[in-house]
Formats: C-alpha cells, structure tokens, sequence
C-alpha cells in the first residue's frame, strides 16, 4: 500500500532548512540599541564641556502722561533689537568679544504679560556668562536711553545678571538616559520594518518523481470514485 503525501514523514533535510539560522531572539535589536544609545549618552556627557548660562533682566516704564500698555509693546521690541547689531556693536567692548561671537553666546526673550526682558548670556566660564549678559542688557537699556524723549518709554535695568553655580549643559545620567530613550525607538523602528524571520530559510519544496507519481495515483482514485 503506497503511502499519500500527508502520511509520509518529512526528509530530514527539509527539517533543517526550516530550522532557524541562528539561536538569537528575534527581538534582539531593541536591546543592542539601547544599549548603544545609552554608551553614545555617557560618551557625550562625559565628553562635553559644561555650558554656563546667566540672565538679566531690564523692564520698560512708561513715562507719565503715557499709556501703560505702551511699556509692553516697546518691550516687545526691545527684546528683538537686544541681539541686533547695533546692540551687539555697543556691547561688544564690555563683553570682550566681537560681534560674531558674541550673537552666539546672547540670546533674548520677552514675556507678552510683562514689559520684562531676559537677556542670556551663555560661556564655559560662569563669570563671563554673567558679563555677557550685563553688558548686553546696559547697551540696551542705553539704547533706549536715546530714544525715550520721542518714545515715551525707557529700559530700566531691573536685575544683574550673577555667575551661575551649577552648568545647564546635560549631566552624565540625563546624556545616558536621552541616548538610551533615542536608541530604543530606533530598536522599535528597525523591529517594524525588518522582515519576519519566521520566512526567511523556506525554500519552495519540488516533490521527486515518487512523490509526484503518487500525487497522480491518489487523484486518478478519487476521480473514479
């Protein structure tokens, strides 16, 4: 009695061909990433020069007989002219720096409730963070000087900026963290788009000439019956 298909067991080389190649889990990446991310984080924490950053702060007065809400709007723009180049030109000798590199290490910001600008002065140095940030302020607040008769609104410096004490640039364990976060959805993306490995080492089976004789047999019966 011949055998059909389904009853007959399986070459012992088409079981090894459907074994997987390799013993490692198929969700492998997400943990390789991680931990790359992460090796990546302490590098640049460990390697980057702490950033220190000071701030100080000017507030605009309206003069008597002018509408307060003038003070805010000219606050508004106060807080844009403090990175221009003419505020930059005046400052540049108390900070020490030429106006290239002084507009990289200055920035401003301005607060639609109140006629307050913050100018940030940034520096490896916390004490000349704190100068880049005063004299910034001062040539504002002199700028607005020259104008006030016609304005009606003048930049008094309200805050000096200090030396900070601690950097703002990411510690070890938040460059750690951060990276270890990035590389992770990395892994989850390479784990979306990769191919199964469940289909990978299946190859298309031609039955042999037995196998195929027997097919043929087997159909030839059920089409008599």
């Amino acid at each position: 009695m011949t055998e059909s298909p389904e009853q007959q067991p399986a070459a012992p080389g088409r079981l090894s061909r459907l074994r997987p190649a390799s013993l490692r889990p198929s969700w492998w990446p997400l943990p390789a990433c991680v931990l790359l991310g992460a090796a990546c984080g302490l590098g640049y924490g460990l390697a980057a020069e702490p950033e220190y950053a000071a701030t100080g702060y000017a507030v605009a007065t309206a003069a008597k007989g002018i509408d307060p809400a003038a003070a805010l709007g000219y606050a508004q723009s106060y807080g844009r002219l403090a990175t221009s180049d003419a505020t930059l030109s005046y400052a540049r000798g108390a900070a020490g720096e030429p106006v290239r590199e002084l507009r990289a290490h200055v920035r401003s910001e301005t607060s639609p409730d109140s006629p307050m600008i913050a100018v940030t002065g940034t520096s490896s140095d916390p004490r000349r963070a704190a100068d880049i940030a005063n004299a910034v302020t001062e040539a504002v607040v002199v700028g607005s000087g020259h104008v006030a008769k016609d304005t009606g609104v003048r930049l008094v410096e309200f805050s000096h900026a200090v030396p900070p004490v601690d950097p703002v640039s990411p510690s070890v364990p938040l460059g750690t963290a951060v990276g270890a976060s990035a590389g992770g959805l990395i892994g989850g993306l390479v784990l979306l788009v990769r191919p199964r490995p469940g289909r990978r080492g299946l190859t298309a089976q031609v039955p042999g000439p037995a196998q195929a004789g027997t097919a043929v047999r087997a159909g030839e019966r059920e089409l008599v019956r």
